[in-house]
């Protein structure tokens, strides 16, 4: 494997774990708008603080390792995507303040504000989307070279039927994985009454999601050729892919080990992940940037691809210490921890 290829795994790696973090994060925190909204937030107001209270810092960490990293490794993605990316990716950024202002008014203003909250859990939903414009992009054919430098043409990718569909895929994504997650948790949690509605609101968002990815398939036929040829190649991942949807589908409707469903779509999103990364190289940005023609000098590569790695590994067991002390941990997750504060 030459080191091209080893950085950019690694990078899709950090990005992977943001989409699955990330989503979980994000959903929760609009299931817990939408309780209120809808007068449920009896039911899972405490299940969903409980989650968020210790997670919801370290989901930025894996965010800020691949924009590290991508322009460590590739730095022309800066020249290509920097101007291009300014307004979405700002607006992204703008919705993660946003976010994390919540956590101190929650704490130091008043608690269960819902205007707060409901800023909470639209900005969930709308980072995912904003973010999700850069995969668009990188299909080409909305970015054009006027006088030497890229400019992006927003209204061809506002009225391009791909880009709704991965904006699409991105929503109902992140509130599948965080409904399915969600629903084992406060499985663990022994609370009957939000198992229900959070498989509930799991079930209604998985035909979406799986629609949806299609829909970018058959969008990509059109829109590139080339990328749609290059999945085709790859089609025994998108098979292992479904096949384990149909087994989450399964179990959510059969009411049972919820924590086997989760694992399944995890296995479900990093086959179609993969997949879709590798069927898309060797190109960064179609058609102007592939990781050849933009990548460091072989001694940077390999510090960065040390050091990331040694992140990954220190990351890994961070993110297993918090859900051993916090997350499955049956005194907290039961709510127990509450009686001694």
């Amino acid at each position: 494997m030459n080191l091209e290829i080893l950085g950019i795994s690694v990078l899709w790696t950090f990005l992977f774990g943001y989409i699955m973090v990330g989503a979980i994060d994000f959903g929760a925190g609009f299931f817990n708008a939408y309780s209120l909204l809808t007068g449920k937030q009896r039911i899972l107001t405490n299940v969903i603080q409980r989650y968020l209270s210790p997670v919801w810092e370290v989901t930025n960490v894996f965010l800020v390792f691949f924009f590290v990293g991508i322009i460590g490794f590739f730095p022309k993605t800066a020249f290509y995507y920097g101007t291009t990316l300014l307004v979405p990716v700002s607006f992204g950024i703008i919705l993660l303040a946003v976010r994390g202002s919540y956590y101190a008014f929650e704490t130091y203003g008043a608690r269960g504000h819902k205007g707060y909250s409901f800023m909470y859990g639209l900005a969930g939903l709308l980072i995912p989307a904003s973010l999700s414009i850069v995969l668009t992009i990188s299909e080409g054919g909305f970015i054009e070279m006027v006088d030497g430098r890229p400019v992006l043409d927003y209204w061809i990718l506002f009225t391009s039927p791909l880009t709704w569909s991965i904006v699409v895929l991105s929503l109902s994504a992140t509130l599948y994985i965080s409904a399915v997650f969600l629903t084992w948790y406060a499985h663990k949690a022994g609370d009957i009454e939000a198992t229900g509605l959070l498989r509930k609101y799991a079930l209604i968002w998985a035909l979406p999601t799986i629609v949806t990815a299609g829909g970018i398939i058959f969008e990509l036929r059109k829109h590139n050729p080339e990328h749609y040829e290059n999945i085709q190649t790859f089609w025994p991942m998108f098979l292992i892919s479904f096949i384990l949807f149909i087994g989450t589908v399964y179990l959510l409707a059969k009411r049972k080990q919820y924590g086997w469903a989760f694992g399944l779509l995890g296995g479900q999103f990093a086959f179609a992940f993969f997949g879709y990364g590798a069927s898309h190289y060797p190109y960064l940005l179609y058609p102007y940037l592939t990781l050849y023609d933009s990548f460091t000098n072989p001694a940077m590569a390999t510090a960065l691809v040390i050091a990331f790695i040694l992140g990954l590994c220190l990351l890994i067991p961070s993110l297993i210490l918090i859900m051993r002390l916090f997350l499955f941990n049956k005194d907290y997750v039961r709510g127990k921890s509450d009686h001694h504060a």
